[in-house]
């Protein structure tokens, strides 16, 4: 332990340790293949004292082995932390960035700028990040690496503004006052909360009258935001994930799967926001009840806090934002709230509360479908208080 500890630290103060492979230099340099050749030998150290059951807390013989365990799985970590950290830095950059709508300019291109990027980089990235987690005890920084390029592509695509295709509807009245006084502190209560059942393979809004003209009170959803996610989806799945049929790393799968789960879900979720069928039905036979109880089905593997952003944009014509609502910049809000997949679960219900509170309340000024929002936000919000 001692020699191989030597030897990484006088890797890991080089410069070329932090190097990031490109296109033209699709490899590891000398000194990160160094790195690596220590930190698969300490890896493989490790898949031997996992087999004999040594290092193990309450193991009655007392090995005293438990130190040189985790000076093990210290130089694993030591090594493939930053290099992943720094295939994850370059990725946030580019999936941060489709919170913006594509410019002008581009918006004939079916993907947005980010995406093609992407696409470009996601197949060395990919190889990279294989070579990388080569060991068992790596895993969980692969887990946390995927899960938190799912969550931030969730959050950039739910805070994107729509974009109409067409002229935007004549002027509407627009609430001139909105009871904020009393929400001026960020929310503190949480409840625990139960997960709905599994939605359906397919989701379906039901129009009976297809050519019915478009609602002027909704908004429709941008074409590529939808399109976006399921780019997003297709290329994180060329990604490297745990491994599913190995004991140690059985946990870390099903923590990503969950979360690429919840990519799939949100996907669907935007289509049917923009469909045809959810946006065409007349507003006065539209059965808002209905509608809310399908999107609930549908977010059932999302959380509530990124579902909430589109449909108040596409039913809820000049509702101010989640932020606005609780008196929050966007800034502290994000912080406060949607800081990863556990806080966001954390602040749904109190979040919700707040929100429902206010859109009942101004229900009668907001012009749109709003109440398709205040039905989906009892409803969610209602399963969890009751349990």
């Amino acid at each position: 332990m001692t020699n191989l500890s030597t030897h990484l630290l006088h890797l890991l103060s080089s410069p070329a340790i932090h190097t990031l492979s490109t296109s033209q230099s699709p490899s590891p340099n000398p000194t990160q293949l160094h790195a690596l050749g220590l930190a698969s030998f300490a890896g493989e150290l490790l898949q031997v004292f996992d087999d004999v059951r040594l290092g193990i807390d309450g193991d009655a013989r007392g090995d005293g082995l438990k130190a040189v365990r985790e000076g093990l799985v210290s130089v694993v970590n030591r090594v493939v932390n930053p290099l992943v950290a720094g295939i994850r830095n370059e990725l946030i950059l580019l999936i941060d960035q489709l919170e913006n709508p594509p410019a002008k300019s581009t918006t004939k291109s079916k993907s947005h700028p980010s995406i093609l990027a992407l696409h470009a980089i996601i197949p060395l990235y990919s190889r990279l990040l294989s070579r990388y987690t080569t060991t068992p005890t790596s895993q969980t920084t692969l887990a946390s690496f995927f899960i938190t390029l799912v969550w931030r592509g969730l959050l950039a695509l739910s805070q994107r503004p729509f974009q109409s295709p067409s002229p935007p509807p004549s002027p509407s009245p627009t609430p001139t006052s909105w009871s904020l006084k009393r929400y001026s502190s960020p929310p503190s209560d949480n409840h625990p909360s139960t997960t709905p059942p599994p939605p359906p393979n397919k989701f379906v809004i039901k129009n009976s009258s297809p050519s019915r003209p478009m609602s002027p009170l909704c908004l429709q959803a941008p074409s590529t935001a939808a399109s976006d996610a399921r780019s997003l989806y297709d290329l994180l799945s060329l990604l490297p994930r745990p491994a599913a049929d190995v004991e140690t790393t059985r946990l870390a799968r099903e923590a990503v799967d969950e979360a690429f789960d919840g990519l799939r879900a949100f996907l669907t979720f935007l289509e049917a926001i923009q469909s045809t069928s959810a946006l065409s039905a007349d507003p006065e036979k539209l059965n808002h009840e209905e509608v809310a109880s399908e999107f609930v089905t549908l977010t059932a593997d999302l959380p509530t806090l990124i579902a909430l952003p589109p449909l108040l944009r596409a039913y809820g014509l000049n509702t101010p934002t989640v932020a606005a609502m609780l008196a929050l910049s966007e800034a502290e809000y994000r912080k406060a709230c949607l800081a990863g997949f556990g806080r966001a679960e954390e602040c749904a219900d109190a979040v919700g509360l707040r929100v429902l509170d206010i859109l009942q309340s101004n229900s009668t000024t907001i012009c749109g479908d709003i109440m398709i929002v205040i039905k989906w936000l009892e409803m969610e919000l209602g399963t969890t208080i009751d349990d």
